[in-house]
């Protein structure tokens, strides 16, 4: 007995024009709890560095691990959307989503505890492109700005919100608490999805996986980002590292080599010839530095720092989620009736400005002043997500919509992956510089040290310590204030490096508003 394939035609006869109002809601319940995690970890690093006693170098792996899982799902979902379908993509990829989540909470160590962050990852890079290619596909031309400006809500926000909720279950449980929140809503993406996302509609041959594409995609990024994370601890001219940034520069040559002439690529470059959709890329890319950039850099910041709670580090990122949870919808309006590039200009130079205030931070800066920053950021976030997801779709044809959906979204996790990597390098090599002048100018012949030095020493004498232990007690407690006056400066330094790059993105921004034919 025949049973008729439920395709999105079939679907949208079956439940008519609410069918659009359903997929919707579908799509973005799997995806926002997949990427909500992504970012819900980020504050509890310091939980984690504690528990597994580990430090930064090997706690960001956790992050940077995930980004990159996330990357390299991105450039799959085509593959899997054109062999499986929507359905069954979008209800496999949850159901490996959720025993990752149970695998990450259950870690007895970091080496597990990473395994587990690169498959969510992986699967939300899948589930991620997979709900930005429904969408575009249920939605009419006219209204697709609307449509990716629902969509962006769920990419943005998990930056927005996860840092937020992470921090409440971190005060009231603990850092393995924050995998746990996710599994009731990808368990209830499961059951809807098999009932409203479209199956597969060619009838055809499913085409060949790229093995060997994908084995290169892989190697180089692995590679890579383990050169990149390393090079600050074993030495940046160190044979291993040299070894790690060759294998990924040998692997990339040859992973884009491959796939300009196999027959059926893991990732079609020749969108790339489609000059609004490079330059969208471009934007992608350089906006997803500093977008992933500051969700790292503020939660750690505000409590290596300033002594924040988890709790309080998470708050501080609510305002600027709900404003844009508000205003990405109208970002997406805006796209569908006025020039994108001015749209994404706008939002660029809101992101610049944000991240330019914070490059004085320090231990006094107030909270409302962080909050004020965390704002301005998140309403030029709502300008630019929509529009330059629009832009790029817009520009390929129907046929090449899997693979740009995928794409665009890739360079965005390319540059999410490699602006957390390089941040963090940069926070290392920044405060061991500072670190390094502030300590030669600790003399005996600086007054104020001098002086710092006897008033901690009459401190600890008052508290009846030994001779001996006041001397010690002085000096760790003066390198403890150099140190942390380093940390502070690197911070700033980072955030300067942000504004930079927000800025770069504004050629590529510029050139997607040019005349073409």
């Amino acid at each position: 007995m025949s049973t008729t394939t439920e395709t999105s035609a079939v679907l949208f006869a079956r439940y008519g024009p609410r069918y659009r109002i359903y997929v919707t809601v579908v799509a973005l319940l799997g995806t926002i709890s997949a990427i909500v995690t992504t970012t819900t970890v980020n504050v509890a690093l310091p939980d984690i560095m504690d528990s597994f006693g580990i430090g930064q170098d090997r706690a960001q792996w956790i992050s940077t691990g995930n980004l990159a899982g996330t990357t390299v799902g991105q450039l799959l979902s085509a593959w899997l959307i054109d062999s499986f379908g929507q359905r069954k993509t979008f209800v496999g990829g949850l159901c490996i989503f959720v025993v990752a989540l149970l695998v990450a909470a259950l870690s007895p160590n970091e080496v597990m505890l990473t395994f587990a962050r690169v498959v969510q990852g992986l699967m939300a890079g899948v589930l991620q492109s997979l709900t930005m290619f429904t969408l575009f596909s249920v939605f009419p031309p006219e209204k697709r700005g609307m449509a990716m400006g629902f969509f962006s809500i769920s990419v943005i926000l998990g930056p927005a919100v996860g840092p937020t909720l992470g921090g409440i279950l971190i005060e009231h449980f603990n850092w393995r608490s924050v995998f746990y929140m996710a599994v009731p809503f990808s368990v209830a993406g499961i059951l809807f999805g098999s009932l409203f996302m479209p199956e597969r509609e060619e009838t055809g041959r499913r085409a060949q996986f790229d093995w060997l594409g994908f084995v290169l995609l892989c190697l180089t990024m692995s590679s890579l980002l383990t050169g990149l994370s390393n090079g600050q601890r074993d030495g940046w001219e160190s044979d291993f590292i040299l070894e790690m940034l060759v294998t990924a520069g040998a692997a990339g040559i040859a992973f884009i080599a491959w796939e300009l002439r196999v027959r059926q690529p893991l990732v079609n470059l020749r969108v790339l010839t489609v000059g609004p959709f490079a330059a969208a890329a471009c934007v992608a890319c350089v906006f997803g530095i500093g977008q992933f950039g500051t969700t790292f850099l503020i939660p750690l910041f505000v409590q290596t720092i300033q002594g924040l709670t988890p709790l309080d580090a998470g708050l501080l990122l609510m305002p600027g989620a709900l404003l844009l949870g508000l205003f990405t919808p109208l970002g997406g309006y805006l796209c569908d009736r006025m020039p994108p590039r001015a749209l994404l200009i706008t939002g660029l130079l809101g992101f610049a400005a944000s991240t330019y205030w914070m490059r004085d931070v320090d231990v006094n800066t107030s909270y409302f002043g962080m909050l004020m920053c965390v704002v301005v950021s998140r309403l030029g976030q709502a300008l630019i997500n929509p529009t330059l997801n629009a832009t790029a779709m817009r520009s390929l044809q129907s046929t090449l919509l899997r693979q740009g959906a995928g794409m665009i979204n890739f360079f965005r996790q390319l540059g999410g992956a490699f602006g957390v990597n390089l941040l963090s390098v940069s926070l290392d090599r920044r405060t061991f510089f500072y670190s390094d002048i502030l300590t030669s100018m600790e003399t005996a012949g600086n007054g104020t040290t001098s002086e710092l030095l006897q008033q901690m020493q009459r401190l600890l004498a008052q508290a009846g310590a030994s001779s001996d232990v006041q001397s010690a007690g002085a000096l760790d407690f003066l390198g403890r204030m150099v140190y942390a006056q380093a940390y502070t400066l690197a911070f700033r330094d980072c955030f300067l490096i942000v504004t930079v790059v927000f800025m770069l993105a504004l050629i590529p921004a510029w050139l997607m508003g040019r005349k073409r034919r």
